[in-house]
C-alpha cells in the first residue's frame, strides 16, 4: 500500500498535475487542508480514492478539520494541525496522536515537510507543493508493507 500526502496547495493549480506525477501513483490520497477546493483539480490526475480535511484558509466547507482513518491496518489522524499549534512545536499533536493510540498522525499547515518517530507513532507533515516556507517544495509518501510503515518526502 502506497498512501500520497499532500498539503497546503493554496489553489495553485498549475502544480497540481506535477504533484500528482510524483507521487507515482498511490493506492490512495490525502490532502491535508489549505485548500479543499483544489480537489477538483486533483481529481483531474488522479483517479484513486481521496481522503481529506480543511484547514485554516478553508471557510464554509462540509469537510472535517480531523479524521481517523483505517489504511493498511494502520490507525491513521489527519488534521491540517492549525488546531494544535503546530507551528511551534509538536506537542499538543503528539499527546492527541497518543490519546487516540493511532500508528500515524499526519499534518500540514507549517509549509515544512517533517518526519519524526516517537512514542510508536510516526508523524508526518508533507510540507506544501507551492509556497514552502523554507524553499523545498514538497509530499509525501508512506508505504505500508508487511506492518512496516515507511514514510518519505519527494521534492516537487
Amino acid at each position: 500500500m502506497i498512501i500520497g500526502v499532500i498539503s497546503d496547495t493554496h489553489r495553485y493549480s498549475w502544480i497540481i498535475e506535477n504533484t500528482i506525477n510524483k507521487l507515482e501513483n498511490p493506492d490512495i490520497l490525502i490532502h491535508l487542508g489549505d485548500n479543499v477546493q483544489d480537489l477538483k483539480e486533483i481529481s483531474k490526475y488522479y483517479k484513486g480514492p481521496i481522503i481529506n480535511v480543511k484547514g485554516n484558509c478553508d471557510f464554509a466547507v462540509d469537510t472535517p478539520s480531523e479524521r481517523i482513518e483505517m489504511i493498511a491496518g494502520k490507525k491513521v489522524f489527519m488534521t491540517h494541525g492549525h488546531k494544535y499549534d503546530v507551528k511551534y512545536d509538536l506537542s499538543r499533536l503528539k499527546y492527541r496522536a497518543l490519546e487516540l493510540e493511532v500508528d500515524i498522525a499526519l499534518f500540514g499547515h507549517t509549509h515544512v515537510s517533517k518526519i519524526a518517530y516517537e512514542n510508536g507513532i510516526w508523524f508526518v507533515n508533507p510540507g506544501s507543493p507551492a509556497v514552502s516556507r523554507d524553499g523545498f517544495n514538497s509530499i509525501a509518501t508512506i508505504k505500508i508493507e508487511d506492518g512496516k510503515i515507511n514514510p518519505s518526502i519527494k521534492g516537487v
